[in-house]
């Protein structure tokens, strides 16, 4: 570790951090959708499994990495590989993924910034039907000069975080972001706790039914919470291990991955406590789909008491749910630039937040004036595409590459692995699960890879 490395000022500012990186548009959004998908409640539990099962030892394995090796993803390997491997050459892969996410997660946060704006100014109050809230939504879309000034507005924002520092800004400003987000859930859950048709809302999220297996079938639903297990945690990009290269050994890893997850999943289940009892109180359809939240839900606010307030505390705890994200992932590539090719922080945050910039705006204009960039795949957008190359390809594989590397002796191996992750008080990790994280867990996350090739061509 060189001396001038920065490191974090806390326990709680790491797990903080790390749970911000990891909580996103995935749990409020994408989870609780998936969840009205698939039949309720068998949904959440197959998912929960699986977040043990695969989530939890990944992440130790990640953050094994970064505290080993002192730096980011690529250095790190580099450090730890034998001598005439290359493992590190995975390293700038992974970067890359973490440059694809933001040009389309920056897009969809500035979404989530304009609603929080449309919200406090009654905007979306004023829009009386279904159709109106689905117009507003189609008009900012297709705007590609409001869209991109969202954009930027979250690119900058999230680098001004980042040029603060390591403890300054991205430690500082996502304790604040975490804390609130947690407040505003809790005041949330308890205002649809009220709602006339609540307590089925509540039966249908949190109570199994058997008939939702007939409905979907086991296979379906299997495969769709595998997915969301693997992909809400962002492991396999160098996110997670970026975090670890800036604390001690004073803690054990494993007991640190279960924090950080059981913080991830606690906003994951909050967010469907939200949204089923507002669907089933509104007789909104919980399988809405991905419409659900920029279309389905502003309709509801407006028939809610209090709805503008409701709906601007909604969209504020998006945004900073949506933020913390791009802050961590803005933080994994300007600490490659500053580790691997020795620039200063100052000149890693300028440059990339206008190539971030820049590269996001095929993202807003596949959304106007590049409509329908993909003519033999209908429906198809340029932020599906990027979607796919991060979430289909590149999370996966490098997951597997990581689950590899910290196993096998022909990579960093199994007995430095389990030093590094038991290194510290808290909770170990079994030296029984080695077979089971060296053979069972690769072949797991093949089958999460072949599964997105299938769904995402079908």
């Amino acid at each position: 570790m060189t001396s001038d490395r920065e490191t974090l000022a806390s326990r709680l500012g790491f797990i903080l951090l790390s749970a911000g990186c990891a909580i996103g548009v995935g749990n409020v959004w994408r989870f609780p959708y998936m969840t009205g998908m698939y039949g309720g409640a068998v949904f959440v539990l197959i998912y929960l499994i699986f977040l043990v099962f695969m989530g939890l030892p990944l992440m130790v394995m990640e953050f094994s990495v970064g505290r080993a090796g002192r730096k980011n993803i690529s250095g790190a390997m580099r450090r730890l590989e034998p001598d005439g491997s290359h493992w590190h050459l995975y390293g700038p892969v992974a970067i890359f993924g973490n440059y694809v996410l933001v040009f389309y997660y920056s897009v969809v946060t500035g979404w989530i910034l304009s609603y929080c704006r449309d919200s406090f100014a009654g905007k979306i109050l004023s829009l009386k039907t279904a159709e109106a809230v689905s117009e507003h939504f189609n008009s900012m879309l297709s705007s590609p000069t409001e869209m991109s000034f969202w954009t930027f507005i979250a690119i900058a924002f999230s680098f001004w975080v980042c040029g603060l520092g390591v403890r300054n800004g991205v430690e500082r400003v996502t304790k604040y972001m975490m804390t609130a987000l947690l407040f505003i859930m809790l005041i949330l859950v308890l205002r649809v706790f009220f709602l006339p048709g609540a307590v089925e809302g509540l039966k249908f999220y949190l109570i199994p039914n058997i008939d939702a297996i007939r409905t979907y079938g086991i296979w379906t639903i299997v495969s769709a919470a595998m997915s969301q297990a693997f992909f809400t945690l962002s492991i396999g990009i160098g996110s997670m291990a970026i975090f670890g290269s800036y604390i001690d050994k004073s803690r054990s890893l494993t007991g640190e991955a279960v924090h950080i997850i059981a913080l991830d999943t606690l906003v994951s289940l909050l967010s469907g406590m939200i949204i089923f009892p507002i669907c089933f109180s509104f007789g909104v359809k919980p399988d809405a789909g991905p419409g659900l939240l920029f279309e389905t839900l502003p309709n509801v606010f407006n028939q809610m008491p209090l709805g503008q307030v409701s709906s601007g505390l909604f969209f504020v705890f998006m945004s900073f749910a949506a933020l913390s994200t791009l802050i961590a992932v803005f933080e994994n590539i300007i600490s490659y630039w500053v580790d691997v090719h020795g620039w200063s922080r100052t000149r890693a945050v300028v440059v990339n937040l206008f190539v971030v910039f820049i590269m996001s705006l095929p993202c807003v204009l596949g959304f106007n004036l590049w409509k329908n960039p993909f003519p033999m795949r209908e429906n198809k957008t340029i932020l599906d595409a990027e979607d796919f190359i991060v979430s289909t390809l590149i999370l996966p594989i490098g997951s597997l590459i990581i689950a590899i590397f910290c196993t096998w002796r022909k990579g960093w191996g199994w007995n430095n692995f389990i030093l590094e992750a038991d290194s510290g008080d808290g909770l170990k990790l079994s030296q029984r699960l080695r077979f089971y994280l060296a053979y069972i867990l690769p072949v797991l996350i093949i089958v999460v890879l072949t599964m997105g090739f299938i769904n995402f061509f079908n």
